[in-house]
C-alpha cells in the first residue's frame, strides 16, 4: 500500500481560512454503504439519527499554547509550542528558532509575565523547559498564548473559541478536534432529546496530527502518540447502547482512534486510559465504530487513511472528487462528512 495511493488535487482556494458565522450552517457531504451521496448541511444531521444510537465527541480543550517571546540577554525572537506537560511547571515544547535555545537560556513572554528556562534538549529536537511566573500558569497562558492554528491557516484568528468545541472541557491539546466544530449547544440538545446518548472520551491531540507521512509505504510510517482517557461511566453507555443495537457514531478521528484503542476483539469497551499510537488505515478490523462524522483530511495524511478504511478507498476518492467539484471547505474550519456503514 502505497502513501500516493491516497493523493488527490486540491486547489488551495478550497482550504477554509475562517471558521463560519454560525457553526451548524457547514455544508455535509453524507455517504451511504452503498456509496451513494447526498448534500446536506450539519443541522441535517438529526436525519440520519435513530433513538437509541450513540454519539461519542472528545471533551479536549485546546489550550492558547504558542507563545512569542525575546531571549533574555540579546532580545531575539523566539517562538515556543507547548507538547506535553511533564509537571506543573516543566513541559516538553518545539522551539522556533531551535540554534536560539540552548540549556541554560531563558525566553521572556509578556515583558517578563513567564519566563522558560531551557533545561535540556530531548528525542526529536524537543526541549524541555521550565515556567517562571507568578500566579495561576492557566491565567498566564491565557492571558499570553496564542492558538497553535494548523500550518495551512493563514488568517489571524479574532475569537480563541472559535477553534475551540462548545463541549470542550479538559486542557490539554495542542490541536482542535476539528470535526467538533460544526456543533452547538442547541443542536446537541435536539439530538439529545430525540433520544440519542451522547458519550465523551477525552484525547488530547498532539501536533502529530499534521505530521506528512513521509514514506512510500504506509506500514513503515511511525504514528505519533497521544493521551486518552476513557471513563467507566462513558464506557458503560456506549457498551449499553450496542448492546440494545443502537449505533456508535464517532465524532472525528481522535474520537475513532480512542474507541478502537478501548474495544476488544468482542467489541466491548473497556474503561482505561494511556496512549496510543494506534495507525488505521485499509484492511483495519474495525471493533466499536459504526458511522463516522468528520472533516475533508489532507492528501496523503493517515486522517484520510483511517476514513478509506471506514468506506474503501475507491469510494473515499469519489467522495473527494465529488467535494473538490462542488466546491466544498476543507481542513479545521472546513466542511463535515458524514460516513454511514449502517442505516
Amino acid at each position: 500500500m502505497k502513501t500516493s495511493d491516497f493523493s488527490f488535487e486540491l486547489p488551495q482556494e478550497l482550504i477554509a481560512q475562517e471558521p463560519l458565522k454560525d457553526r451548524a450552517s457547514s455544508r455535509m457531504l453524507v455517504t451511504h454503504p452503498d456509496g451513494k451521496m447526498e448534500h446536506k448541511h450539519f443541522y441535517d444531521i438529526t436525519e440520519y439519527l435513530r433513538p437509541g444510537d450513540c454519539i461519542v465527541i472528545n471533551n479536549t480543550k485546546v489550550m492558547p499554547a504558542r507563545l512569542i517571546g525575546v531571549r533574555e540577554g540579546t532580545g531575539a525572537k523566539v517562538e515556543i509550542l507547548l507538547l506535553v506537560r511533564k509537571d506543573l511547571d516543566t513541559w516538553e515544547v518545539l522551539v522556533h528558532p531551535g540554534k536560539k535555545a540552548k540549556p541554560g537560556d531563558c525566553i521572556s513572554f509578556g515583558e517578563g509575565k513567564l519566563v522558560a528556562e531551557i533545561l535540556e534538549t530531548v528525542e526529536g529536537g524537543n526541549r524541555l523547559v521550565k515556567f517562571h511566573y507568578e500566579g495561576v500558569f492557566e491565567n498566564v497562558l491565557d492571558e499570553l498564548g496564542e492558538m497553535p492554528l494548523p500550518p495551512y491557516i493563514t488568517h489571524k484568528l479574532e475569537d480563541k473559541d472559535r477553534y475551540q468545541t462548545v463541549y470542550a472541557e479538559h486542557d490539554g491539546s495542542a490541536a482542535a478536534p476539528t470535526a467538533g466544530l460544526h456543533f452547538t449547544p442547541e443542536l446537541m440538545q435536539k439530538i439529545e432529546d430525540m433520544g440519542v446518548k451522547i458519550a465523551h472520551v477525552t484525547l488530547h491531540v498532539g501536533l502529530g496530527t499534521f505530521r506528512p507521512v513521509k514514506v512510500e509505504n504506509v506500514l513503515e510510517h511511525q504514528m505519533h502518540s497521544e493521551y486518552y482517557i476513557m471513563e467507566e461511566s462513558q464506557a458503560q453507555l456506549i457498551n449499553s447502547c450496542r448492546q440494545n443495537g443502537g449505533r456508535i457514531f464517532a465524532v472525528g478521528t481522535t474520537s475513532t482512534r480512542t474507541l478502537e484503542t478501548v474495544t476488544d476483539e468482542n467489541g466491548v469497551v473497556h474503561a482505561q486510559s494511556g496512549w496510543t499510537q494506534i495507525f488505521i488505515y485499509p484492511g483495519y478490523h474495525w471493533k466499536a465504530v459504526d458511522c463516522l462524522i468528520t472533516n475533508f483530511h489532507l492528501p496523503e495524511s493517515t486522517l484520510i487513511m483511517l476514513v478509506s478504511a471506514l468506506m474503501g478507498k475507491e469510494t473515499i476518492m469519489q467522495v473527494y472528487e465529488e467535494a473538490v467539484k462542488e466546491r466544498y471547505r476543507f481542513y479545521s474550519f472546513g466542511d463535515a462528512c458524514l460516513f454511514l456503514t449502517k442505516e
